[in-house]
């Protein structure tokens, strides 16, 4: 896992769906945990206080939020097993309180583990190949990637691959382990951004150049947070044997440039912001132009040899279209709603992949409980090769599920409570834990998010809406994603009272724009009433097969406000 240690051990009889540890990734996060347990007891002993002691416990993903602390757990690039998933569960109900929380960065977040248990729970991970290593801290963090990797129809090249290769390549990198800030990777191999690589430090983009080889549209500069920015491109083409040390070369630019005096001003965005993508760009080419790339020599074989941890399931001939699932959909509307929300189109004829969503009507987003985790992971091995991915919008999908298969899928999911049909509704909302357990929160996101999901629960009404991101964030820090969604919900602390700025506009695909303030805050009663009238207002003006997005380019921001300073002139309690 270092900057030239890219070894993968070929297993035969592994499932070729999913990376799979070789003998140095056991040694290495066995040796982290055995060292983690010792810092540990350092500190239940009082030999270090909890400010010595804060450095390791971010090297290790944990965290100390307002009541309890949090360990986060690496997902890379959101891919799972259905053993993985069953450790989760299990971990959930040994050391927490039964269920876990998925994240905006494919990761899984335990809000109530006991200290003297964290060691015993990193110990319980690194069992199934997992760890919390760089989930925290001024490092590269947890490389995400497209959820429909490998099975998406819209795809170039299935992207977890070069995620992996990131991953090692990152993994306890000495000369950045200590940056100016935190640093996010994400990539995608598709025409549509489903990685939302726009809004990272850096974003890979899969592209085939005129004689069609493959390699990377390299972005660098976006990010979300107190200061937002779309990123820039700083790399049209580069090719694949080229990526790490031009990568190297980014983040030597970043390391020695970027701000340490401020930690509002040091993330990479800042140094784009403030020198200009000109700049950066003749920098880094500079120092790509310097480097001993020798050190950096893509093997082609060793990519190869990690891209074939990755090689699809084996798949049935069948039918493009299932006479099965057409007479299923006749007799069952719930079932006929759920595929027609929640089920996408496979590249393999026969084949569907599914969103489960985790926006139950009323319910945490992104929350699931040790039993629904167990679902997921036997209907995964029922029903789809064992394999899971974690989606950045804070839902979990089945990646390889026959069109034969969906009925059943669909009513083993029912029972569970998993099978809420509104993927990229209204009330698939994404949202941050706020102040109900964030330390850094001003105000709640949860109890909004709650708010608006009953307001909107008729599901008949949110497929007249259709396709609408709503995205809430507890502070500033914007781990909602507030600022890219369509409507975006920011909550703030003002004289003492929790309110709630609105932004209209956001979108974080490849035609990425961050959202446009509406107006003057509102109190968290509002919340709903405005995300209503601006549906409303949506509906009655939206020309055919517009989304809100679109309705919204189309006829510009100010008559949005307009509609709402109209509404509160009417006596509207907005």
């Amino acid at each position: 896992m270092t900057a030239v240690d890219l070894r993968v051990a070929q297993r035969p009889n592994a499932p070729m769906t999913t990376y799979r540890y070789d003998e140095y990734d056991a040694a290495f996060v066995s040796e982290r945990v055995a060292e983690f347990r010792e810092q540990v007891n350092r500190r239940l002993s009082g030999a270090l206080t909890e400010e010595e002691f804060r450095p390791f416990r971010l090297m290790n993903g944990l965290y100390l939020q307002l009541h309890a602390y949090m360990l986060r757990v690496a997902i890379p690039y959101g891919t799972l097993t259905a053993r993985q998933m069953r450790r989760l569960a299990d971990i959930a109900d040994k050391w927490d309180k039964g269920y876990g929380h998925f994240t905006t960065r494919q990761n899984l977040q335990y809000n109530w583990p006991k200290l003297v248990d964290t060691p015993d729970i990193l110990e319980s991970l690194a069992e199934v190949e997992m760890h919390a290593i760089q989930t925290s801290g001024n490092c590269i963090r947890n490389v995400t990637a497209d959820h429909f990797a490998g099975v998406a129809p819209d795809e170039i090249e299935d992207p977890r691959p070069t995620a992996e290769f990131l991953r090692q390549w990152s993994s306890l990198h000495s000369e950045f382990s200590f940056l100016p800030r935190k640093f996010k990777i994400a990539v995608t191999g598709a025409e549509h951004d489903r990685a939302a690589i726009l809004v990272h430090d850096i974003g890979l983009r899969v592209v085939k150049n005129d004689t069609g080889e493959i390699g990377y549209q390299v972005v660098v500069g976006g990010g979300l947070g107190r200061s937002p920015f779309i990123g820039k491109v700083v790399g049209d083409f580069v090719p694949r044997e080229d990526l790490l040390a031009f990568l190297e070369a980014i983040l030597r630019v970043y390391n020695r440039f970027g701000r340490r005096d401020n930690k509002y001003k040091a993330r990479v965005k800042i140094l784009v912001h403030e020198k200009g993508i000109d700049e950066i760009r003749a920098a880094v080419e500079a120092e790509f132009a310097a480097m001993d790339r020798s050190v950096f020599a893509h093997d082609p074989e060793e990519f190869e040899r990690i891209a074939a941890f990755f090689a699809p399931p084996p798949y049935e001939s069948l039918p493009a279209t299932s006479a099965s699932l057409r007479a299923a959909k006749l007799e069952t509307p719930a079932f006929a709603n759920f595929v027609d929300v929640n089920v996408g189109a496979h590249k393999i004829p026969g084949y569907a992949i599914v969103t489960v969503s985790l926006k139950p009507i009323g319910g945490v987003p992104g929350d699931a409980t040790s039993a629904q985790m167990r679902v997921l992971a036997d209907a995964s091995e029922r029903f789809g090769f064992g394999e899971l991915r974690v989606s950045h919008e804070q839902n979990i999908i089945l990646p390889h599920v026959k069109q034969d298969d969906l009925f059943a899928l669909w009513s083993m999911l029912d029972a569970a409570g998993l099978a809420t049909a509104n993927a990229g509704l209204v009330s698939d909302i994404i949202s941050c834990p706020g102040l109900d357990y964030c330390s850094l929160a001003t105000a709640r996101s949860i109890p909004i998010a709650q708010a608006i999901s009953k307001r909107f629960s008729d599901m008949s009404r949110q497929r007249r809406i259709g396709k609408l991101g709503v995205k809430i964030s507890g502070c500033i820090n914007a781990c909602g994603h507030h600022h890219v969604g369509a409507i975006g919900i920011l909550g703030l602390e003002k004289k003492g009272q929790e309110s709630y700025q609105i932004t209209l506009g956001g979108d974080p695909t490849f035609s990425a724009s961050i959202g446009e303030i509406l107006g003057p805050g509102v109190t968290a009663e509002q919340v709903p009433d405005v995300v209503e009238h601006l549906v409303d207002y949506y509906l009655a003006e939206r020309e055919e097969g517009e989304a809100f997005i679109d309705t919204w380019r189309r006829i510009g921001h100010a008559r949005f406000k307009d509609v709402l300073r109209r509404e509160g002139e009417d006596g509207a309690d907005i």
